[in-house]
């Protein structure tokens, strides 16, 4: 589709927008999923309990939907949500039954943006693990970091971490033999400090994806060992060439509007040689406007939970985004559901059968009896 640069001034130009449309049936219920990035198709959690139609909407300046230069200025979340809007107002012609909206992680921060800013376009929007930041650098995740698990799991971690740095020469030489036969290239963050962000990260990635205390790779593992595990945690392609691009209008975005988290450098500031104080505008576009707005998710998260209706809250315990989840007001007519030991990856079917039952029952009361919800099939 082609959508506006700026909404509110068409004459500006357009881009195109893709979409994936999987069409179910005219009487079934449509899900709208916001992807927070680059998009391809699948059918997601929700449409399988709903078999329903299904629209995969790309983030606008993200994979294909992004300009070659992308004019940096039109990436707002008030202008993506003017997106969401147009697209769900056409494509009311054509499915005129129940709407549901859903995301993952910024994605699901998107469809809770969406809810505060056009409330009766979907009759339910279920957010995924869906943080709503305080800050560019939120203490909560930290927070969060340093009291899950055990303390010995605490302990090991940070043992971990200060292995690889001690070991740093050894390590290095491994990771520029796996970027080589990767084909990644480390111009823009070179391999040093490259590691050294990937040990700044490792703790937050551990919780965030369930990561298992018995397979941290004790103080006197090999350089190899070291490295394939922060490598299997964190992914160093995460700070190649590439990936650097591929990352840099979500980090604009979070660091102009939506926040971010930040580092604990504490248990390993002695062993770092490049990053002494780090920052997330390392990532983010140069010559670029990045003057942060705190009062905008602020406004976001002020509305969801006060008036907040018809939300399904899907958590992981672990997930140090989930440190940063809205607390709806008793009286909001929301379901938090959050699971014992979960991550980042926690959905409907990992929840017990009990708690299962309490979610499509909510589904229920907020689709009427008239919706028939489907079992999922782990």
């Amino acid at each position: 589709m082609d959508q506006p640069l700026d909404p509110k001034n068409p004459s500006k130009g357009t881009f195109k927008h893709y979409m994936y449309v999987s069409h179910a049936s005219y009487d079934k219920p449509t899900v709208l999923i916001t992807d927070g990035y680059a998009s391809y198709n699948r059918t997601s959690e929700l449409s399988k309990v709903l078999k329903g139609n299904q629209i995969i909407v790309e983030y606008r300046m993200y994979g294909k939907s992004r300009p070659n230069p992308l004019p940096w200025e039109y990436l707002t979340n008030d202008n993506a949500i003017e997106d969401y809007h147009t697209i769900v107002s056409k494509m009311k012609a054509i499915y005129k039954g129940k709407w549901l909206s859903s995301g993952i992680s910024k994605g699901g921060e998107t469809t809770l943006i969406y809810r505060s800013k056009y409330p009766k376009d979907v009759d339910v929007a279920v957010p995924y693990v869906a943080p709503v930041i305080d800050g560019l650098e939120d203490q909560r995740t930290n927070d969060l970091i340093n009291s899950v698990g055990t303390d010995e799991c605490r302990s090991a971690i940070r043992k971990y971490q200060r292995a690889i740095l001690k070991n740093k020469a050894a390590v290095l030489t491994v990771m520029k033999n796996h970027a080589t036969a990767k084909s990644m290239k480390f111009t823009k963050v070179p391999h040093e400090e490259a590691l050294e962000y990937a040990i700044l990260e490792f703790p937050f990635s551990f919780w965030q994806w369930g990561g298992k205390c018995e397979d941290i790779p004790a103080e006197n593992a090999s350089a190899k060992e070291l490295f394939d595990y922060v490598n299997s945690i964190v992914g160093v392609s995460f700070y190649s060439d590439a990936t650097f691009e591929y990352y840099l209008p979500s980090f604009y975005q979070h660091i102009k509007e939506l926040g971010y988290y930040g580092f604990d450098l504490e248990p390993v500031k002695d062993l770092l040689n490049v990053v002494k104080n780090s920052t997330n505008k390392r990532f983010a576009p140069s010559n670029v406007d990045l003057t942060h707005n705190p009062k905008y998710i602020q406004k976001v998260r002020k509305y969801i939970e006060n008036k907040g209706d018809k939300i399904l809250y899907i958590y992981g315990a672990y997930d140090p985004w989930g440190a940063c989840a809205p607390t709806p007001k008793s009286n909001v007519d929301a379901l938090m559901m959050v699971l014992d030991g979960g991550h980042h990856g926690t959905r409907i079917k990992d929840f017990s059968k009990e708690d299962q039952e309490k979610i499509y029952a909510k589904l229920q009361e907020w689709l009427g009896e008239e919706t028939t919800l489907y079992p999922i099939v782990k």
